[in-house]
């Protein structure tokens, strides 16, 4: 869909989101989508869109990282990398010519609950495409050169992101431990040195042969096609590979938390403060999803929200802020477990982390006792769907988005239910979740300093990272 289409399509979404019930289901706005499963059991969703003659292509696993081995922290990650490297019939480096050559780009990435493998290119592309996604879903090449590679290339990405830079990721790996119980939910899913370097070649072509059949899979194409081509070409390319048994998913399912939990730690190398803030969120799907958006959106959704306007701009707090459901790998459509609201924020040195707490605390409160007036919950729930919007305009996007759903929801068509939810949030829902999930008690919360600013919290000082073997 092109620029123009898009901002087409979103006045018309907005148009539709304060109009009165009657004229919304008569002028209900709906993506176009068509859906078939195979006889080996994957599913494919197409959505024609003939606004420019490029297409986008997602397949998304129903495997993440709540799913790895135990002991294989990281695995689901390293998998993924994996299956950039080439197959028996289609060598390292076809891939990415294949469709880099005649202007496209792909890509993927790994979710607590799926992983995707995602591509855009002129529509003269997607039989190639299609024939590589199937050729992978078939075999990789696994070798003991391959594996190494990867080994090296995940480690490479731990010391960079992890180790190296201030911060790390302690707003998702530590905030997750801290907050969770079950080894799914709580785990470190970048991984430890040891735990990649315990990854077997076996154990790679078993977690292939678990979870990377055609069962265990969706296909989803956007653009410049009809949905009757992309069903005939799925069977041509898909159709002959056989379905594989997927182990039994585990229970990943949590109650909220009943008493706060708290951790500091002491960063060798951030120059200021932060603190990292979470709650458990409502289950997926469940009537306080919804709701529980809007309010994200009204606290900390951007310079406007009321948490940014308290902290940073008026209490003078904050240096900055940012966060969401599901947050920082995915948004608050796109998670099928245990999952947290969170905040993080740098603030200044001279302000001690409860009182930030309380300038938080407050702000609930507020809601959670005067709830919320109509106009800013009409201005909250516009920008939270012009958002969605924005986010489907890439073709490459909405392919994606599609092919999620249909994993993690059951049914691609939510794309198309997800405004109506967003529209059907009232204020007495939004003061509910504020009540029942923004609780001190569901709360877990991490302060973690500078150096130089640990003995002052009772920390003992932190050394620098210490240096990894280079591969």
């Amino acid at each position: 869909m092109h620029r123009k289409a898009v901002i087409v399509g979103a006045l018309a979404l907005l148009a539709w989101l304060s109009a009165p019930a009657a004229a919304q289901q008569a002028d209900r706005w709906t993506l176009p989508i068509q859906t078939r499963t195979l006889d080996n059991g994957l599913t494919v969703v197409v959505s024609e869109d003939r606004s420019s003659p490029t297409v986008g292509v997602s397949v998304v696993y129903h495997v993440g990282m709540r799913l790895e081995p135990e002991n294989r922290t990281g695995f689901a990650h390293l998998f993924e990398h994996l299956m950039f490297q080439g197959t028996p019939v289609a060598p390292k480096g076809v891939f990415d010519r294949v469709i880099q050559g005649g202007g496209g780009i792909l890509n993927g990435s790994t979710r607590a609950d799926f992983t995707n493998y995602i591509e855009t290119a002129p529509v003269s592309a997607l039989k190639p495409i299609l024939w590589l996604e199937a050729d992978r879903m078939r075999t990789l090449d696994f070798s003991p050169q391959n594996l190494r590679n990867q080994q090296d290339v995940v480690k490479e990405e731990i010391r960079v992101n992890v180790q190296n830079q201030p911060y790390g990721l302690f707003f998702w790996t530590d905030l997750n431990r801290l907050a969770f119980r079950k080894w799914a939910n709580a785990h470190d899913g970048y991984g430890s040195f040891e735990d990649l370097e315990n990854a077997s070649l076996a154990d790679v072509e078993a977690f292939h042969r678990d979870y990377y059949g055609p069962n265990n899979a969706v296909l989803g194409v956007v653009g410049d096609v009809s949905a009757r081509e992309v069903f005939a070409l799925a069977e041509e390319y898909f159709g002959d590979i056989p379905a594989r048994p997927a182990p039994e998913r585990p229970d990943v399912s949590e109650p909220l938390n009943t008493r706060e939990r708290r951790e500091a730690q002491a960063d060798p190398l951030a120059q200021v403060p932060a603190l990292a803030v979470g709650w458990k969120a409502p289950e997926q799907g469940s009537p306080d999803h919804a709701p529980m958006a809007v309010l994200t959106q009204l606290l900390a959704g951007g310079d406007a929200s009321r948490l940014y306007q308290g902290l940073v701009k008026g209490r003078e707090q904050l240096l900055n802020l940012d966060g969401g459901i599901n947050w920082p790998l995915g948004g608050a459509w796109d998670y099928a477990g245990p999952t947290q609201l969170v905040l993080f924020a740098l603030y200044k040195p001279d302000v001690e982390p409860d009182a930030v707490l309380s300038a938080i605390d407050e702000e609930i409160a507020r809601i959670a006792r005067e709830g919320v007036p109509e106009e800013a919950l009409a201005r909250s729930k516009t920008k939270l769907l012009a958002d969605y919007v924005d986010g489907l305009e890439p073709f490459i996007s909405r392919a994606d988005e599609l092919a999620k759903a249909q994993v993690l929801w059951g049914d691609a068509e939510t794309l198309n239910r997800i405004p109506e939810w967003i529209a059907g949030v009232t204020a007495a829902d939004v003061q509910r979740v504020a009540r029942t999930y923004l609780t001190t008690a569901n709360r877990t919360v991490i302060d973690r300093v500078p150096a130089a600013m640990a003995p002052a919290r009772g920390l003992a000082a932190p050394t620098a990272p210490a240096a990894q073997p280079t591969p």
